[in-house]
């Protein structure tokens, strides 16, 4: 059967191809060809897909999508390659475990659970807003797609990662992407602009960049700190040098914001927590000394701007025009959703909000509200479990990274719509997946150089060395464990 399909496949491919080679231009065949090389790649090893997917995160062009706009929308939909590679990556992995059904299709985590909640009350309020007329069905439909491609993400990572030797390599791709975006971020300096990712199009997102550089920053410290290798901690360290210019120099007050707590945090879950987390309130308060003039002047022009109309005062004290609309978004949320507040005015439904909770409590209402902070909280209460159950160095220095970044991000959200942009979602949702499974992960290193947990090999032993007792195995008594992944 195999010989007679075979032929016929080619062939088939062959005509498809002339066809399309008659029909379409050199540039969109390019593109076609491409697009079938990376579903044809990801469908044979999952990990190509996976690697290819880290290195697109920080490294690849935006576009709009046409002229598609909402009333939430300050420039239209943004749709990046990243985008288009995670849809083409994700088709590929439902195909591939349609054909090897052994696979599954989604592993049972604890997350499960909230991430269904959270998207069942976004489909909700956007189904309700586009029969009311408040959501345009093009851009809702595409902002709800971009929200679910960051679960899509989650749920790859923990159906894939098996194994250390795996995740390390993971680790690894994710700290060299944001190394190269780091080098590109510290040649923008010398321009006198304020730092964003490469590839953003003629407007930046310096606030995304900060976010970013935040989180993997305290993901990376995270690691230097508990790890023993020398040579690995001096590499992340560099690392970490290389990600403070580029962080300071992005102006970005909300990841400045983000960034005192997310340290505090970091400092408490170290061993010796009064001590470290006095000397880092000392080097706060010490910062003024050596902090980047261009950083203070930040700062301090959120009290300092020359008076202008929309700026909010607080007896003698004015702050700028850019922390002004973010106070007044929240206002206008607080005021706005009393409107439709059980499932509020769909996803795009409402105005542009730069925050991430009143844009949520807008488009979502009450409902998605307390889905997304429920969401919000498991991921917090399953990363602080997997804390204090880990014993490897590598996974409680990957954990007390990621709770300092997470929380950072939390922060950070309050002015920016940190939980729906792609740059800081998609790695973030690659190491929620790698902390959800954990408890799953064998250290093969571990299994090769201890000689009980090898495999044993029938041809090593001869008939009379081996009692009936191997041969044979005796169910124990009492109740059987649970495993801890479930295929649904």
């Amino acid at each position: 059967m195999r010989s007679i399909l075979f032929p016929i496949a080619l062939a088939v491919i062959a005509l498809l191809t002339g066809g399309m080679v008659a029909e379409f231009t050199p540039a969109k065949m390019l593109i076609f060809i491409s697009a079938a090389v990376i579903f044809l790649t990801t469908f044979i090893k999952i990990d190509w897909g996976l690697y290819i997917l880290i290195f697109s995160m920080l490294l690849s062009p935006e576009f709009l999508a046409g002229d598609t706009t909402g009333s939430s929308l300050a420039r239209g939909v943004t749709l990046r390659l990243e985008d288009l590679l995670l849809v083409l990556i994700g088709l590929s992995w439902f195909a591939r475990n349609a054909v090897m059904k052994e696979l599954g299709l989604f592993l049972k985590t604890p997350l499960n659970t909230p991430i269904l909640f959270y998207m069942l009350a976004c489909v909700l309020s956007t189904g309700l807003g586009v029969m009311a007329g408040r959501v345009e069905l093009k851009t809702g439909a595409l902002f709800l797609l971009k929200y679910l491609e960051y679960f899509i993400v989650y749920f790859m990572m923990a159906n894939h990662v098996r194994n250390s030797v795996q995740l390390k390599r993971f680790v690894f791709c994710l700290f060299l992407t944001a190394f190269i975006v780091s080098i590109s971020g510290m040649l923008q300096i010398p321009s006198g602009q304020r730092v964003s990712a490469p590839f953003e199009g003629a407007i930046g997102e310096p606030n995304t960049f900060g976010g970013y550089l935040l989180f993997i920053g305290m993901v990376a410290a995270g690691l230097a700190a508990k790890i023993k290798e020398r040579r690995n901690m001096h590499l992340l360290i560099l690392l970490i040098a290389c990600m403070l210019p580029p962080f300071f120099f992005t102006q970005s007050r909300s990841s400045y914001l983000a960034f005192v707590p997310a340290l505090m945090i970091f400092g408490f879950l170290t061993e010796r927590r009064l001590i470290v987390v006095g000397l880092l309130a000392v080097g706060l308060l010490l910062s003024p000394l050596f902090l980047p003039e261009i950083v203070k002047e930040r700062i301090l022009y959120t009290f300092n701007q020359p008076e202008e109309p929309g700026q909010i005062i607080f007896g003698e004290i004015r702050l700028d025009t850019s922390t002004s609309a973010r106070l007044q978004s929240w206002q206008d949320a607080l005021r706005d959703f009393t409107t439709h507040p059980f499932l509020g005015y769909g996803i795009t439904g409402h105005g542009f909000i730069d925050a991430q909770i009143p844009r949520v409590l807008t488009e979502t209402g009450l409902l998605g509200l307390a889905t997304f902070i429920y969401l919000l909280f498991s991921v917090f209460k399953l990363a602080f479990q997997r804390l204090r159950q880990a014993e490897d160095p590598f996974f409680k220095g990957l954990l007390m990274g990621f709770i300092a970044g997470f929380v950072g991000l939390v922060v950070h959200s309050l002015g920016t719509n940190t939980f729906i942009l792609v740059r800081i979602m998609e790695p973030f949702w690659f190491f929620t997946g790698i902390i959800a499974v954990l408890p799953m992960i064998r250290d093969e290193g571990a299994a090769l150089s201890d000689p009980s947990s090898r495999p044993m090999r029938a041809a090593r032993l001869s008939p009379a060395r081996v009692s009936p007792s191997r041969l044979i195995s005796t169910p124990r008594l009492g109740k059987k464990p649970k495993p801890y992944g479930r295929v649904l």
